[in-house]
């Protein structure tokens, strides 16, 4: 991937099914250009790039989506010299709801415009390669048919989020649960509310102090969800119980629901260590191992697997939503 900022940044999705035991992607056509590709496009200034490419795979094959594994990124130079880099995930369509409620959080999808995409297609992934007008593009595809002969694309996700940004305790005269959000902590939790969709987060676990249950309330009205408050994952019970926050998210990652847990940075550590028990080196490797480990409004993403060994961490983001 380039650094050049004056690089067009877009992001997209490999649409997969298993059909009989084979693995096929969902193509595109575009006229415009007469060539078969993934589906994606532009992002829009402040919008993340997983926002991004659920909303551009949508546009293009007219099915909703949610994300997977991320897959390797291609860049390649536009007519006019400049970079474009695209950034790709795994990607399955998404049930209608009530099944995914994480589609209530989503604008209403715009009608598909025939000059930007006439043909979408299922197709085999052993002959998917060929039919790829870019060379590049091979590169996602074998990634995913590399996941997919390992086990691993069948994944939820489990969503660690640190509460927005919160009124300074030097600030706040009031009891410890109750001190509240700053406004930008209240735009960290309205930014949230597209990411969480586009990974479709359908159920909510949270500390029940203010500023977390706060931080997760946009998602929770947007989607329609009742959330799980837990004083387990309180500062002071954490402290006197990291076992109780340790066996929350073990549930987390043996459950086949896509799960969101916001919690406080002092309970991340307990967190992390059982996410990294259950992940190869590399991607333990890679999870966050410093203080603060997460910055107010981000968030960490597990893609799980569940193995006939238990659960399986096989790849992790490290998300910052975007705010104005």
């Amino acid at each position: 991937m380039s650094d050049d900022p004056s690089a067009v940044p877009t992001a997209g999705g490999l649409v997969w099914r298993a059909r009989e035991g084979r693995l096929q992607v969902r193509m595109v056509h575009r006229p415009r250009y007469d060539d078969w590709s993934w589906p994606k496009g532009k992002l829009e200034p402040g919008e993340n790039p997983q926002v991004a490419g659920v909303r551009e795979v949508a546009e293009e094959t007219g099915k909703p989506v949610v994300l997977g594994v991320p897959l390797p990124g291609v860049r390649y130079r536009m007519p006019d010299g400049r970079w474009k880099t695209v950034s790709y995930w795994a990607a399955r369509r998404a049930k209608p709801d009530p099944y995914q409620p994480a589609l209530s959080a989503r604008p209403p999808l715009p009608p598909a415009n025939p000059d930007e995409v006439d043909k979408v297609r299922w197709v085999d992934a052993a002959d998917a390669a060929e039919k790829l007008t870019r060379p590049t593009d091979q590169r996602p595809l074998q990634a995913l048919v590399e996941e997919f002969e390992r086990g691993r694309l069948e994944t939820h996700a489990v969503v660690i989020a640190r509460h927005g940004r919160a009124l300074p305790r030097t600030a706040w005269h009031g009891a410890e649960p109750e001190r509240p959000l700053t406004p930008t902590g209240h735009a960290h939790a309205a930014a949230l509310v597209p990411l969480l969709s586009a990974y479709g987060v359908t159920s909510v676990v949270s500390s029940r102090w203010e500023r977390c249950a706060t931080t997760m309330d946009p998602y929770v009205r947007a989607a329609h969800l009742r959330p799980w408050y837990s004083e387990n994952l309180t500062e002071a019970d954490h402290e006197r119980s990291p076992a109780r926050v340790a066996a929350t998210v073990r549930e987390m990652l043996e459950s086949q629901r896509s799960t969101v847990l916001c919690t406080h940075r002092p309970v991340l550590p307990t967190i992390l260590d059982v996410l990294g028990q259950h992940s190869s080196r590399s991607v333990a490797d890679a999870l966050p191992g410093k203080d603060p480990y997460l910055e107010p409004g981000e968030m960490l993403v597990a893609h799980v697997a569940l193995t006939a060994k238990g659960p399986r961490v096989v790849a992790a983001e490290h998300v910052t939503p975007l705010v104005s």
